[in-house]
């Protein structure tokens, strides 16, 4: 796994987790790679230092900067959830096999969420299937 961090055009900075340098680009050239803040999916790579062990008498480093205000993230996750509802198909537990029957041409290609299973996921992802999780579960329908 490879650790990026990102930028989007809006000037959000953010990390994402990708298979390969390959996976990434594929991800990203599909406009499936999207700003948590804003959504926005013209994303690209920043600027970023290695990460490199620390020796055991290295001293401290200085503090992390404070994280964002918890406010702000649960506002974006809403505005993404938003954006996936509206711009997705839910196809809740079926969403491998609606997502393998896509890249294999048997179904038409669209925007798709659903759940899937750890070991279901690996697969997709094994098979050069472009798959992502959500930071948020889909909403839980109510009589």
């Amino acid at each position: 796994m490879i650790r990026y961090s990102l930028r989007c055009d809006q000037g959000h900075e953010f990390e994402g987790w990708f298979r390969s340098a390959r996976a990434f680009d594929a991800q990203n050239a599909a406009g499936q790679v999207a700003c948590g803040f804003c959504g926005s999916a013209e994303v690209e790579k920043a600027l970023m230092a290695p990460a490199v062990p620390k020796k055991a008498n290295a001293q401290p480093a200085e503090a992390a900067p404070p994280p964002r205000p918890e406010a702000e993230m649960v506002e974006a996750i809403a505005r993404l959830r938003a954006q996936v509802e509206a711009s997705s198909d839910y196809v809740g537990a079926r969403f491998p096999a609606e997502a393998r029957a896509m890249h294999e041409g048997r179904s038409p290609t669209r925007a798709i969420y659903g759940e899937a299973r750890l070991d279901e996921a690996r697969a997709l992802i094994e098979d050069g299937i472009p798959v992502a999780p959500l930071p948020f579960r889909p909403r839980q329908k109510t009589n």
